[in-house]
């Protein structure tokens, strides 16, 4: 009965550790998505921005208001680039996050594995027990007749 009280501690102590990486990995995956949505937002900024200097050029830019588009656009490519690596840095995170989730699942199925047998084992050593004493009963009525 000990063991099988142990075994329940820590099948309940894996869930438990498994529930809070589950909920890690969702934050996880919540702060790169955000991350990714950010550079695109970037990425669609500068290709308007792009558009609209290629748009005044054609509508006669001088060089100064040029040279203010070209300073910006190196500017926009920075934080793009800047933003890739937080992207990056976030998928790291999701994969570490999620890696550690399934290895918290991974130890509560093992749990959950070894309470089953455990229960198994007791459902066949009952099965034996019975029919121990239904064979010690029948052969005590076969006796008791002669």
């Amino acid at each position: 009965m000990t063991t099988h009280s142990a075994i329940n501690t820590l099948i309940e102590l894996a869930k438990k550790d498994a529930d809070e990486a589950a909920k890690r990995l969702g934050a996880a995956i919540s702060a790169s998505e955000e991350t990714e949505q950010k550079l695109a937002l970037l990425l669609q900024y500068r290709d308007d921005y792009a558009a609209r200097c290629q748009s005044d050029l054609a509508a006669g830019l001088t060089a100064t208001g040029y040279h203010n588009f070209r300073v910006f656009l190196e500017k926009l490519d920075s934080a793009i680039a800047g933003q890739r690596e937080v992207v990056s840095a976030a998928q790291k995170l999701v994969d570490a996050a999620r890696s550690t989730w399934q290895e918290n699942e991974r130890k509560r199925m093992s749990f959950a594995t070894l309470a089953t047998r455990a229960q198994q084992q007791a459902r066949q050593h009952e099965a034996r027990r019975d029919q121990k004493l239904t064979d010690e009963h029948a052969t005590r009525q076969t006796l008791y007749k002669r």
